[in-house]
C-alpha cells in the first residue's frame, strides 16, 4: 500500500508540515536568529565560541579582486571544499578530493582546471547559489574524510548526520548516505538514503530511499542494520551546544565524523525537513511534546544529551 490516512499519521505523531511551521519553527525561532544559521560563514564564527568545531577554514572570498589570491592559497593542497555562504540544498558546494597535474579531481572523479574554480568562485559572489539570489561570500574549507567505518556505506559523497535540537534537546537522528541518484550528495529529495539513529545509542534502526523501506544500499551492496556512530554522546552534546550558540528552539544539526579530526559541525538550519521521521520509523511529536512537559529544563548541554539518550532510547 502507498497510502496512509491522515488520522493514521496523526495517530502515529508523526509532525506534518503546517504544525512544523506554527507550532514549533514560528513558536520556537526568533526571527532574528535566522541571518545566522543562514550563513555559514557566521555560523563557523559563532559556533566556535561555545567550543563546537567545524571545518578548517582556508580562505574567505568577500570581492572579485580576491578570488586572484585563489591559485596561491590552493597550490599546496590535494583538497578542499569551496561552498556559498548562504547557499542552500547543497547547491554551489564543490568538493576536491585529489591533484592530478595542474587539474584538481571531484568527488566524482571528474577533473577541472584553476580558471574554472575561479569562475564557480564568480558564480558564488554574484549570487547563483543563495537562498535569495543576492550577492554572497565565498568560503573555502579544508576536506572532510569521513571515517572508514561510514565512508564505506556511502557512494562518493561523506555521510552526515542531522539531529534534530528542540529547546536544546537532541529528540531525532538520522545518518544521510550519498547515493548514484544523489549525484554523491547526501540530499534525501535527489535519492540519498536516510538511516535512522537510535538517540540513546547511535546505531542505525531501518532505512529508506525516495521515503521506501531498503535493508542495502542501492550502491555499495553493504547492509544498513548494522551502522553505529562513534562518540555519539560527544555528537548529541555538540548538537545540544547549538543551542546556546544559536538561540534557537528548534533545528537542524549536521555533522560529519572526520577521520583526524573526529566530529565536525557542517551547518545549521532552522527549517529542517522532516522525512527524518520516515527514517526512523517514529513521529518526531511525542518526542516535542516530552520535552514541552518538562517541569524542570536541563540547564547545560550534556545534562540535556543525557536526558535524550535515556528518555528517546529505542526499547
Amino acid at each position: 500500500m502507498d497510502w496512509i490516512s491522515p488520522s493514521t499519521l496523526n495517530r502515529l505523531g508523526m509532525l506534518n508540515m503546517n504544525r512544523r511551521n506554527v507550532d514549533y519553527i514560528a513558536r520556537y525561532n526568533e526571527r532574528s536568529s535566522y541571518p545566522l544559521v543562514d550563513n555559514k560563514l557566521k555560523t563557523k564564527l559563532v559556533v566556535a565560541e561555545y567550543d563546537v568545531k567545524t571545518p578548517k577554514l582556508l580562505q574567505v572570498v568577500r570581492q572579485q579582486h580576491e578570488i586572484s589570491h585563489f591559485r596561491e592559497m590552493a597550490e599546496d593542497l590535494s583538497g578542499f571544499a569551496i561552498k556559498p555562504a548562504k547557499g542552500s540544498g547543497g547547491k554551489g558546494i564543490t568538493v576536491i578530493t585529489g591533484r592530478d597535474g595542474e587539474e584538481y579531481v571531484k568527488a566524482s572523479g571528474a577533473r577541472v582546471n584553476a580558471p574554472f574554480l575561479e569562475r564557480h568562485l564568480t558564480n558564488i559572489l554574484a549570487g547563483l547559489y543563495s537562498l535569495a539570489g543576492t550577492p554572497d561570500v565565498a568560503i573555502v574549507e579544508s576536506l572532510v574524510e569521513s571515517v572508514p567505518s561510514l565512508a564505506r556505506y556511502s557512494f562518493q559523497g561523506v555521510p552526515d548526520i542531522r539531529i534534530i535540537v528542540f529547546q536544546g534537546y537532541p529528540v531525532m537522528a538520522m545518518l544521510r548516505l550519498a547515493t548514484t541518484a544523489s549525484d554523491g550528495k547526501a540530499n534525501l529529495h535527489q535519492g540519498a538514503v536516510g538511516v535512522g539513529l537510535d538517540v540513546g545509542t547511535g546505531r542505525g534502526l531501518n532505512a529508506v530511499q525516495f521515503n521506501r523501506p531498503i535493508t542495502l544500499h542501492p550502491d555499495t551492496g553493504l547492509a544498513l542494520e548494522n551502522i553505529a556512530i562513534d562518540a555519539w554522546p560527544e555528537m548529541l552534546e555538540m548538537a545540544a551546544r547549538c543551542y546556546e550558540a544559536t538561540g534557537l528552539g528548534y533545528m537542524g544539526v549536521d555533522l560529519v565524523v572526520d577521520h583526524r579530526e573526529g566530529p565536525l559541525l557542517l551547518e545549521l538550519n532552522a527549517r529542517p525537513g522532516l522525512a527524518i521521521q520516515m527514517a526512523n520509523g517514529r513521529g518526531l511529536l511525542p518526542r516535542l511534546r516530552t520535552i514541552e512537559r518538562l517541569k524542570r529544563p536541563h540547564f547545560t548541554p550534556v545534562e540535556r544529551a543525557s536526558y535524550a539518550m535515556r528518555t528517546f532510547a529505542s526499547l
